[in-house]
C-alpha cells in the first residue's frame, strides 16, 4: 500500500451527520454533503498490506477493496471508480445502504476500529459522478436474443445491466409506477435520495435497457405469455410476502405492514401526495420489529411529527462487542444505533405483543405486551410483566416470508420451491423451467442489498450462458454459497 503506516498514524473517522433538529425538518440524506472527501484519503490509507484481505470474503460481491482504497489514497478517482465498478454495478446504493459485512471482516478490525470501507466506497462513486467518469457502456453488437427481467430492485437492475452490456435486448417489468423496487419505495429518502436511482436508470436507458412500469407479471400479463415473447426470463421479484402478527385486535384500523406505510412517505417526496394517506403526525407510534425496516419506520415517523415513537423487539438486546460464537471475520449481531435512533424514540427488547385494544370506532389505541425470556431454548412469557403502551399507529416490520404467491407468477411458470419456500434454482440460477432464472430475495429469501446485486450479476451470467453457450460475465457467487450468508 502507498502508506504502510496509515493505520498507525490515523484513527477511524466516519461521515458527519447533520444536527438532529435540522435534519428532522426535511427528507434529505442525514449526512453533511461533502464532509467525507477532505478526510477520505487519510481513511483509505488505513487499509493495511494485510496479505490476505478478508474483506473480500466478507463482501458477497468480492469487491476489490484494497485496490480502490489505494487509488483513493492517491486521489486517482478515475482508477478507483474503474476498480469499484469492476465488481459492483451500483456502489452509490451499497455505499449508503449496505451494513458493511466487509468492515466486520477487515483484518485491522481484529484489534482496532476497522477501515471505513463503506465511506470510501461512497466517496469514490460520488466523485465519479461529479467528474463525469460514469458513462453508458453501450454494447458493440447485439446478440439478437431477448430477455425479460421481472422486478426492478437491486437484483433485477444488476441482472438487466449485465445482460444489456452482453448485447442482449432486455426489458425490465415493474409492477409499481416507478423503477427501483424497494430502493424506490422501501428505503426512505433520508437514507438515500432517489436522484441516485434516477441517474442510474438514465445510464441504463442509454445503454439500451427498456423499462415497463405498472405491469405485474401474473396479473396484468400472464407468465406463460411473457415466456413466449422472450428467449429467457430472470425473476427478481423479491420476497414481498410480509410476516404478519395474528393476535387479537389485529383487525383494528391503524395497524399496517411497514411496506404499506413507508412507500406513501416516499410518494410524497415524488410529488404524488401533499400529505401521506397514512401519517404519524400527532400520534403515538409503535414499530414492531427491531431491524433496518423498523428503523426506517422510526425515522419516517419522526419526520412526520409523531407524538412518541416506540420500537419493540422480541429478541434480547444485542451486545456491544462480538460474542464468542461470532468470531472475526464473521458478521456479528451487535447493538446498532442508526441515524433514526439518534433522532429519538424508545427501543424495548425482549417483549412480545399479546393483543391490541381499540376505541369504539375501531381505531387502535393501546398495545398490550409482555416481557419474554429464553427457557430451554424457547421464548417464554414472564409472568407478571404484562403492560400496555399507547399506540395510535402501529407498523409491522417483522420481515418477509417469501415471494408473492397470490399474483400467479409462481404457479403460471410452474416453478418449484425449495425447503425454505423460495424459488428453487441450480448453480446457474436457473429454475426447473428451462430459460427461467431467479435472483435476489425471490430465490435467496430476505437478505441484504449487496447480496441482491451479487445474485443479479450471477444470474446474468447463467442467463448469458443459456442464450449463447458461454459467458464472459463475472459471477461473484453461486446459490450454494451459504457460508457468507448474513
Amino acid at each position: 500500500m502507498a502508506d504502510p503506516k496509515g493505520f498507525l498514524n490515523h484513527g477511524r473517522e466516519v461521515a458527519k451527520s447533520r444536527p438532529v433538529d435540522v435534519r428532522l425538518k426535511d427528507w434529505n440524506e442525514v449526512y453533511v454533503p461533502g464532509s467525507l472527501l477532505p478526510i477520505i484519503s487519510k481513511q483509505a490509507s488505513r487499509c493495511m498490506d494485510c496479505g490476505i484481505p478478508f474483506c473480500h470474503n466478507g463482501c458477497p460481491l468480492g469487491n476489490l477493496i484494497p485496490e480502490w482504497n489505494d487509488y483513493a489514497y492517491r486521489e486517482d478517482w478515475a482508477a478507483a471508480s474503474e476498480r469499484l465498478h469492476a465488481t459492483n454495478n451500483f456502489p452509490e446504493f451499497t455505499g449508503r445502504l449496505c451494513p458493511a459485512p466487509c468492515e466486520s471482516a477487515c483484518v485491522l478490525g481484529i484489534n482496532q476500529p476497522a477501515v471505513t470501507i463503506k465511506n470510501v466506497e461512497v466517496s469514490i462513486i460520488d466523485k465519479a459522478w461529479d467528474s463525469g467518469d460514469v458513462e453508458p457502456q453501450i454494447p458493440e453488437r447485439l446478440s439478437g436474443k431477448t430477455v425479460a427481467v421481472i422486478g426492478s430492485g437491486p437484483a433485477g437492475l444488476a441482472a438487466a445491466q449485465q445482460l444489456t452490456r452482453a448485447g442482449h435486448t432486455v426489458a425490465v417489468y415493474e409492477r409499481a409506477d416507478r423503477i427501483g423496487g424497494l430502493l424506490r419505495y422501501g428505503i426512505p429518502e433520508f437514507k438515500m435520495e432517489k436522484r441516485h436511482i434516477n441517474r442510474r436508470i438514465e445510464q441504463m436507458r442509454a445503454e439500451g435497457t427498456r423499462f415497463r412500469t405498472g405491469i405485474e407479471i401474473g396479473r396484468d400479463l400472464k407468465a406463460t405469455d411473457l415466456k413466449k415473447r422472450y428467449d429467457a426470463v430472470v425473476i427478481a421479484a423479491g420476497a414481498t410476502t410480509a410476516r404478519d402478527l395474528p393476535v387479537p385486535g389485529r383487525e383494528l384500523k391503524g395497524i399496517y405492514q411497514a411496506m404499506e406505510y413507508l412507500p406513501l412517505a416516499n410518494k410524497v417526496q415524488e410529488g404524488d401526495y401533499v400529505t401521506a394517506p397514512i401519517t404519524a403526525e400527532g400520534k403515538h407510534v409503535v414499530v414492531i420489529g427491531g431491524g433496518d425496516t423498523g428503523a426506517d419506520c422510526v425515522g419516517t415517523a419522526h419526520r412526520q411529527g409523531a407524538a412518541s415513537v416506540t420500537q419493540l423487539e422480541i429478541m434480547p438486546r444485542p451486545g456491544d462487542e462480538r460474542n464468542a460464537n461470532q468470531p472475526w471475520p464473521t458478521f456479528p449481531m451487535l447493538y446498532k444505533v442508526t441515524s433514526a435512533h439518534e433522532e429519538g424514540g424508545e427501543r424495548v427488547y425482549s417483549v412480545s405483543t399479546t393483543h391490541f385494544e381499540g376505541d369504539e370506532d375501531g381505531n387502535v389505541q393501546w398495545l398490550h405486551l409482555t416481557e419474554v425470556e429464553f427457557i430451554d431454548g424457547k421464548l417464554t412469557p414472564k409472568p407478571g410483566t404484562e403492560r400496555k403502551i399507547p399506540a395510535q399507529l402501529v407498523t409491522l416490520a417483522m420481515g418477509f416470508t417469501g415471494t408473492d404467491r397470490e399474483n400467479g407468477l409462481v404457479d403460471q411458470f410452474g416453478l418449484e420451491l425449495d425447503e425454505r419456500g423460495n424459488i428453487a434454482r441450480d448453480a446457474d440460477f436457473q429454475t426447473n423451467v428451462p430459460g427461467v432464472f431467479v435472483a435476489g430475495d425471490a430465490g435467496r429469501g430476505q437478505s441484504l442489498i449487496v447480496w441482491a446485486i451479487a445474485e443479479g450479476r450471477s444470474a446474468a451470467r447463467g442467463t448469458d450462458r443459456f442464450l449463447t453457450g458461454t459467458s464472459d460475465l463475472p459471477a461473484p457467487i453461486r446459490p450454494t454459497d451459504r457460508a457468507l450468508m448474513v
